[in-house]
């Protein structure tokens, strides 16, 4: 099983022969397992628990790997889990947008600028129905955009650097710089 957390540092490209690569560089480990939990034990489930960026006394992130229970505590995790060419999945927060309204948040169209309309253009329409005299749950309403949790599969690794403890990959992955990713092993 192929898992490792990892700090999304920005993107850059390669060159490759005759084509150009954009590739996102993520610092990737070491990270220790500080705790496995097992069927048998008073959890009751398979998973890992991971901790990542050592501060002085503590981890500055944890976080678990459910469904995975094949390595024992103190284990260390680093990138040479990985080679050049296999096929990954990055999960992580993408970026947040603050508030925004339902035309851009929704992709609404908008109404149309003649017979009448005056300062509605951009506005949301009609929000409820007669018959229930409330809004239902669901409606697609300006609010808070952003900042959900992002999975991106099929991706590539290009390179590993060993080192340094940096993984480069094919494609873009969800957040800022600094945002903290899971990266699992095809396998899953």
């Amino acid at each position: 099983m192929k898992i490792i957390l990892g700090k999304k540092i920005g993107m850059t490209q390669f060159f490759d022969e005759d084509r150009v690569i954009p590739v996102t560089i993520i610092e990737a480990g070491p990270c220790s397992v500080l705790q496995v939990k097992n069927q048998g034990s008073k959890d009751d489930y398979d998973a890992l628990q991971i901790g990542f960026i050592k501060n002085k006394k503590s981890y500055k992130f944890i976080k678990e790997f459910k469904g995975v229970s094949d390595l024992k505590q103190g284990d260390e995790l680093k990138v040479d889990l990985f080679q050049t060419g296999d096929k990954i999945k990055v999960i992580g927060t993408s970026k947040g947008k603050g508030f925004a309204g339902a035309m851009k948040r929704w992709n609404f169209k908008g109404k149309s600028a003649s017979h009448g309309t005056k300062h509605e253009m951009r506005t949301l329409g009609s929000v409820g129905s007669r018959f229930p005299q409330r809004v239902i749950k669901g409606r697609k309403m300006p609010g808070r955009m952003g900042a959900d949790k992002v999975t991106v599969s099929n991706l590539e690794v290009a390179k590993i650097d060993v080192e340094n403890n940096i993984m480069a990959i094919k494609g873009a992955v969800p957040g800022r710089k600094g945002t903290l990713l899971k990266i699992y092993g095809k396998d899953i």
